[in-house]
């Protein structure tokens, strides 16, 4: 990484600062729907929010978790150059999944993953969506789908020649896999809900 120390501070704390903003709650709190955390999984992210029954706010905290780490990225990157936008955005994912004022309990990083990539490398979104859409298809299992698609995204980087956005990927496709154990251990067993699925 190619940034001195006091700027390797600001970017990483710009990072974390904007990605742990808990738009789900907030949304879910202004809109009068009470506590997210108290509803279904307890997570913030849009999949639980939609579990309020509300698709416009499931839509607009999906589209702010991502913005969140989009904007982390291109603003550091503006600022400091080099590696800093790529080190924002993984800043911004764990911001998401471990926000200081949540007691370090946030969501489970899909959509900031994904908006650290549109902030990065945008042409990993398609990619993304191709993969999430077509495991979606075939296994109709949302879970499932985004868990491979993380996957690919930081093999098709390190094809591509961009060692260090498929490292930083890398990292956070294992720590997206290891929040998303208790989906896994569904998979595994069959219990996990598919796509409109009711109940």
């Amino acid at each position: 990484m190619d940034i001195g120390l006091p700027a390797l501070i600001a970017v990483l704390s710009l990072g974390y600062l904007l990605g742990s903003i808990p738009f789900g709650l907030l949304l879910t709190r202004m809109a009068g729907l009470g506590d997210l955390r108290s509803i279904g999984s307890g997570n913030i992210g849009a999949t639980n929010v939609l579990r309020t029954g509300n698709k416009k706010l499931a839509a607009a905290t999906l589209l702010l978790d991502a913005l969140k780490a989009t904007a982390a990225a291109v603003a550091a990157q503006y600022v400091f150059g080099g590696n800093a936008g790529l080190l924002a955005g993984f800043a911004a994912f764990i911001g998401h999944l471990f926000p200081v004022w949540l007691g370090f309990k946030g969501g489970k990083g899909v959509a900031t993953y994904i908006g650290t990539l549109l902030g990065v490398v945008p042409l990993m979104v398609p990619v993304f969506a191709v993969v999430w859409l077509g495991m979606a298809y075939f296994s109709r299992y949302s879970s499932l789908s985004a868990l491979v698609a993380t996957l690919v995204i930081p093999v098709v980087l390190w094809i591509l020649g961009q060692q260090e956005a498929a490292l930083v990927t890398a990292a956070m496709t294992t720590i997206t896999w290891w929040k998303h154990k208790a989906n896994i251990e569904r998979l595994i067993a069959g219990t996990e809900s598919k796509i409109g699925q009711k109940g």
